[in-house]
Formats: C-alpha cells, sequence, structure tokens
C-alpha cells in the first residue's frame, strides 16, 4: 500500500434524506362525487449506512468526498399509494473503524465484522395521509402531515488497524525489519528515523497453516501523548492490537529506561493499554554473545524477554511460538 493511499481519518458532512409528506385527497371519480379520504403516507427519507467491508484497508475513497447526501422520500399519493422510500446511502469502511460525532466528539459505534451495517444518520419519517385520520366523527379529514426533515450533521471516521500483535518501539528499533523477515510484507526500510509512517500489516504464516497479524506502527517518541512526533495520529493503532510486542535494540544506552518512557506513552495515551499482554525483544542481539545476553538479562525490565535478530533469524521461531501462545492463551 503507498504511504499517500492510507487515510485514516476523515470528517464528512452527512446530510440523511427528507420524509416524503403525507397526501391530502378526497375520492372523485365518475362513480364517485363525494367519496372520503384516500390520500396515501409519505416514504421515508434514506439513512445514512456504515458497513464494514473486509476487503478494505484504508479511508481513502471518503477522503474527498465531505459530503454524503441521501435521497429524500417520495410524497404519498391518492388511491392510498404510499410514497417511495429515499434510497440508502451506504458507506463502505475498513474493519477496524470508529464513527464518532465530530461535535460533541461522542462515540457512536465500530465496525468490527465484514457486513456490519450501523445507521450514521437517519432519515426523516414519511408524512401521514388523510385517510388515516378518517373516523366515526370525522370522515373526510383534510389535512395531512408533511413528512420530517432529514437531519445534517457532521461525522467523524477514523480507522484503527485491526492486528493479533502491535509492535512498539522507537524509531529505528527494527520493527519494520522484523516485519519483513516473518511476514510478506515489504515496509521502507532505511537507516533514519520515522521511516515508517503509517501503519503496515504482514500476516505471519504459523505452524500447520496457521497465522496471525502483525501491525508495524509508526516509531513512538517521548512527548507522543501530546502530539511530538507522529504522536496521536497513530497511537490510537495501538488499542485494537491484542498483545504488545515491545522492541529495544541491543546497543540501546538504557534498555529498562527506554521500555519505561514507551510504557509511560502508552499509560498516558490510554491507561487499558496497560491490561494489553506484553513481550519485550531485545533486537540486534546478533552484536552480542551468550555472556553479555547473561549480564544483560539482570538489568531487563520485569517483563517476558526474547533475544532476537532479524538479520541473522536468531530466535524468530522461538518469537513467533511465543507470540502465538499469548494470543491464544485465555
Amino acid at each position: 500500500m503507498a504511504e499517500s493511499n492510507f487515510v485514516d481519518y476523515v470528517k464528512i458532512c452527512c446530510r440523511s434524506g427528507k420524509g416524503g409528506d403525507g397526501c391530502m385527497h378526497l375520492l372523485r371519480d365518475k362513480k364517485t362525487a363525494m367519496g372520503g379520504p384516500d390520500g396515501g403516507d409519505g416514504g421515508r427519507g434514506g439513512d445514512i449506512i456504515v458497513r464494514g467491508n473486509a476487503q478494505m484497508w484504508t479511508l481513502l475513497h471518503l477522503k474527498y468526498r465531505k459530503h454524503v447526501i441521501a435521497e429524500p422520500g417520495g410524497n404519498g399519493r391518492d388511491s392510498n399509494c404510499h410514497g417511495k422510500d429515499g434510497k440508502d446511502d451506504y458507506l463502505d469502511v475498513p474493519l477496524g473503524t470508529v464513527a464518532k460525532d465530530a461535535e460533541t466528539g461522542e462515540f457512536l459505534f465500530e465496525i468490527t465484522r465484514d457486513g456490519q451495517e450501523e445507521i450514521l444518520l437517519k432519515g426523516g419519517r414519511g408524512g401521514l395521509g388523510n385517510a388515516n385520520f378518517k373516523s366515526s366523527t370525522n370522515q373526510t379529514p383534510r389535512y395531512a402531515i408533511p413528512g420530517r426533515e432529514g437531519k445534517e450533521e457532521w461525522k467523524i471516521l477514523e480507522l484503527k488497524v485491526l492486528a493479533d500483535i502491535g509492535l512498539v518501539g522507537f524509531p529505528n528499533a527494527g520493527k519494520s525489519t522484523l516485519l519483513s523477515v516473518i511476514t510478506a510484507a515489504k515496509p521502507e526500510i532505511a537507516d533514519y528515523p520515522f521511516t515508517t509512517i503509517v501503519p503496515n500489516l504482514g500476516i505471519v504464516e504459523y505452524r500447520d497453516y496457521k497465522s496471525f497479524v502483525v501491525a508495524d506502527i509508526p516509531g513512538i517518541i517521548e512527548g507522543a501523548h501530546e502530539g511530538k512526533g507522529l504522536g496521536l495520529r497513530f497511537l490510537r493503532h495501538i488499542e485494537r492490537n491484542a498483545t504488545l510486542l515491545f522492541m529495544i535494540p541491543a546497543d540501546s544506552k538504557d534498555i529498562k529506561a527506554e521500555y519505561k518512557v514507551l510504557l509511560n506513552e502508552l499509560k498516558k495515551f490510554n491507561k487499558e493499554l496497560l491490561d494489553k499482554k506484553r513481550l519485550l525483544a531485545i533486537t540486534k542481539s546478533d552484536l552480542l554473545d551468550k555472556e553479555l545476553m547473561a549480564e544483560m538479562k539482570k538489568e531487563l525490565p520485569k517483563v517476558p524477554h526474547i533475544f532476537i535478530s532479524s538479520a541473522t533469524n536468531f530466535n524468530i521461531i522461538q518469537l513467533k511460538d511465543k507470540l502465538w501462545s499469548m494470543i491464544n492463551e485465555d
């Protein structure tokens, strides 16, 4: 996926359809000079509906569609004819999309299943024709109810990447390199910070034809929860990952301190992230010998850990085993 094609946030103006007016009509034909009421009801206005689509990975198709307008309902007609219902407008979105009210920030719903449908904005109700008001005391009502106006509101659609494993680390921690080794994904890799500026997804093939999904999240820096670096723009993607793989290179000055900074950024962004399962991977471990690894273990944070090297495939199979076990444990 080209970086410029990854869009995970759109703000759109939605206008649902107006309900059709009810009809006021009294039956008149060559056989009936003074007939009763036969005005039909108006059709309902079209809804704006968000629908999950497992084949989509971005909100790019909505980026330049700032206005979404549903069809109005048709007016009722004589002979008790019901007006045509307005056509609903469907917005297909990737799984993991969250809808919010742009003005209040209120959470509306989230799309997590293929084919799941949620009404983003409901259309106006159709008006009642005068035939509905006929009674023993009012046999020729000469009034009908107009259809209700549709609503016009600004909505936000926000994509949170769905994955089993989220890679968390500072820029140049080796996240993209690991993703390229354990999956078929081809993220951009270079020796400068913020090579990754959009989340990359990859499917890891495991034993007996099993698989799980890994998300490479752009690097976190201190102050990311305040918007520094790529900050808030991508921290939300971590919320949808079941397990977090913290990655810190073996040549780091202080692994324990770096882990603490990463953990603190997640905590300040969303405390619930601390409830997720965590595994610490010490990358670039081809630089270490067994004695040095043994010494480093004494200084590591009190969290499950593993030494790996994407360059030499050191402990890569063991890493997959650990991750699979964490995903599937109760």
